[in-house]
């Protein structure tokens, strides 16, 4: 009914177990590197958040204009080397995603290539034996029909020494189909 078997190979389920956990360690790795670069940018809003307030109170605050400049100038600084920090921290979670990440497939690659061998050996023997069935099954039915001339009218096979003439029940041939008609005489 369906090209396929219903019960699932061992083979295939120990490698779509394999493919799951490597997946499954894998994103939590990627979900892992996610949270820490929200966490990383969460904390980047919130310092220019501070920065941005304590330099509007500066700037407030200023009664001269040499006052003015000289608050946004003492706040460029700080400003530019939370930069250049939340970049190296960007760089270190990219780093360290990336050692991680290996690690994953390292540990995952061994298991998840023997499932991927075992399962491609199943399909190829199941594949041999549908295909030696097949032709079995050919070559039975081109033997069947190698001499349609050799079955009957009921379908059945005949030998090929077998006469070819209608006997009737009673073991004589049929009036007509060979033989010689004894008729009885009465004197």
């Amino acid at each position: 009914m369906y090209p396929f078997p219903q019960a699932i190979a061992p083979a295939v389920k120990s490698h779509i177990d394999a493919q799951a956990a490597f997946l499954n360690d894998m994103s939590k790795s990627l979900f892992a590197s996610f949270q820490q670069m929200c966490d990383l940018n969460i904390q980047l809003v919130q310092t220019m958040l501070e920065e941005t307030t304590l330099a509007s109170k500066q700037v407030l605050s200023a009664d001269r204009q040499s006052e003015l400049l000289s608050a946004a100038a003492s706040r460029a600084q700080p400003t530019a080397d939370k930069l250049r920090a939340y970049q190296q921290h960007i760089a270190r979670l990219a780093a360290d995603a990336q050692v991680e990440l290996a690690r994953v497939a390292e540990q995952h690659v061994q298991n998840t290539s023997r499932t991927a061998r075992a399962l491609a050996d199943e399909v190829a023997r199941d594949a041999t034996e549908q295909t030696e069935r097949g032709l079995r099954a050919q070559e039975e039915t081109a033997r069947q029909f190698t001499d349609p001339f050799a079955r009957g009218g009921n379908g059945a096979a005949q030998p090929q020494g077998a006469s070819r003439q209608h006997m009737p029940p009673g073991g004589q041939p049929a009036a007509g189909q060979g033989g010689q008609q004894r008729s009885a005489t009465t004197h």
